[in-house]
């Protein structure tokens, strides 16, 4: 079956929810192209560079980046729950992604200008960071409350684990691009690849850390192509005014209904939770190595890549795990893992593992050659494996409590619930980092998150 012929059989199927494979194809590739925001940006070479090289101190940068985040999650609690109701009245899932995802393309691109050492542009480096963030999270509200149409519910699992193995996949790219071929250590001059940076970006001015705001961008453009190509949407049912009168009117409805369905509340609570501690953990986890171990680009960037590898095969194997066992199971599990993970961490430190000391990092001593490093790369593939299946299913055990006939509604729930507190994590990191000028301190915090998220989600019903 052709692609033309096949996408007026899905527009015709959306209720049933089923769509042609060329569709669902087009639909994961939308993770592919997101991924290397949070890849490159959030995780593994913006976001240590900033703090490592932009801001005075790594201490007082990871606060810094936590206010950002915050203020950003702030803006995306307020908004979300509100743009799903209008998104469910009007019917339109693609112009709100692509909307959302010009503000991601831009507030991207626009972090080129972050160069080291110059403390007057860490404001509008920073404003800039919380525009795309506000768009890449809002454009995958939207992304996400297609998914029903697609596949019946009995494949919701494994669509959405794949659609997150795919975007690991592409943010693992994304990263083998950057360290092999555009960033370079300032003292040798050289990729990972053992190369001169590309287009003469200059390793002095971390040119080839800066270069991944326009990577991301251009990446997102690309390839988020195929889903407004092929993948069908709702067609338009009323325009956007009365879409937004009748959306906000469900939308109380809809929060007046919660008492009523205890499981999708605690669940969405719950979510709030940990959703929170996850992103804490992701976003100052390279700040973190940065500032303990001294790791630079290639270093951390070789610690991602081997995180995404685990975090791809953590969601295809949850994304099957969810199918036979049921979304709570995986998302219990990772929970677990998360969480004995983020406490190991907290007792590695660049001479002592779990308080037994150990021969600190020496340089030139070879990638990941101390004790304390290979420990601190363990851990951090668990919590790279573990984080996948939990975001994948979290979305599918949402679908399974949410009305079908509302689910953009309750998409922006619950992406309300993931970014409600979502400024919390990041703040408190920021706080008790800037009072105790400890990093180590700052992250001891997000274990209160973990465990307040399993107790919660052991009380949900499927």
């Amino acid at each position: 079956m052709t692609v033309t012929t096949a996408l007026p059989a899905a527009r015709a199927n959306l209720g049933e929810g089923y769509a042609s494979r060329a569709a669902i194809a087009s639909w994961i590739m939308f993770d592919w192209a997101a991924q290397p925001y949070f890849t490159l940006i959030t995780t593994f070479v913006f976001a240590p560079y900033f703090a490592t090289f932009v801001a005075a101190t790594p201490a007082e940068g990871q606060s810094l980046w936590g206010f950002a985040t915050g203020a950003a999650g702030i803006v995306i609690a307020l908004a979300s729950p509100v743009l799903g109701a209008i998104a469910d009245a009007s019917g339109r899932r693609k112009p709100w992604i692509a909307a959302f995802g010009a503000l991601l393309v831009i507030g991207s691109s626009l972090m080129w200008i972050g160069k080291p050492g110059d403390a007057s542009l860490i404001l509008p480096l920073l404003i800039a960071y919380g525009i795309a963030t506000v768009g890449v999270e809002f454009a995958t509200v939207f992304n996400n409350a297609m998914m029903p149409s697609l596949v019946p519910p009995h494949k919701i699992g494994r669509l959405s684990g794949t659609g997150w193995a795919t975007g690991y996949i592409g943010g693992i790219l994304s990263l083998i691009l950057v360290l092999g071929f555009l960033a370079a250590n300032p003292a040798t001059g050289k990729t990972l690849f053992g190369m001169t940076p590309l287009f003469g970006l200059d390793p002095a001015t971390h040119q080839g850390d800066r270069i991944t705001g326009p990577l991301t961008g251009l990446w997102f453009v690309v390839f988020v192509l195929p889903m407004f190509l092929l993948t069908p949407d709702f067609p338009a049912k009323r325009p956007v005014r009365a879409a937004l009168r009748e959306g906000l009117i469900e939308l109380r409805g809809t929060l007046r209904e919660l008492p009523k369905r205890p499981s999708l509340a605690i669940f969405l609570l719950a979510n709030m939770i940990y959703t929170d501690g996850l992103v804490s953990l992701f976003a100052f986890g390279g700040i973190y190595a940065a500032g303990t171990f001294g790791w630079h680009t290639i270093e951390i960037g070789t610690f991602g890549i081997l995180l995404a590898i685990a975090g791809a095969l953590g969601a295809w194997i949850g994304g099957k795990l969810d199918d036979r066992v049921g979304p709570k199971f995986v998302i219990a599990a990772s929970m677990t893992v998360l969480l004995l993970a983020i406490v190991a961490i907290l007792m590695v430190d660049k001479d002592s593992i779990l308080f037994v000391k150990v021969a600190p990092p020496v340089p030139g001593g070879g990638l990941f050659a101390a004790p304390a490093e290979k420990a601190y790369l363990i851990l951090g593939c668990l919590i790279g494996g573990a984080g996948g299946p939990l975001q994948a299913a979290s979305r599918t055990l949402l679908i399974r409590l949410a009305p079908k006939d509302r689910i953009a509604q309750f998409f922006g729930l619950f992406a309300l619930t993931g970014k409600v507190t979502s400024f919390v994590g990041p703040l408190l990191v920021g706080f008790i980092t800037a009072i105790t000028a400890s990093q180590k301190a700052g992250m001891a915090v997000l274990v209160l998150f973990f465990v307040a998220g399993l107790a919660l989600l052991s009380r949900v019903r499927e």
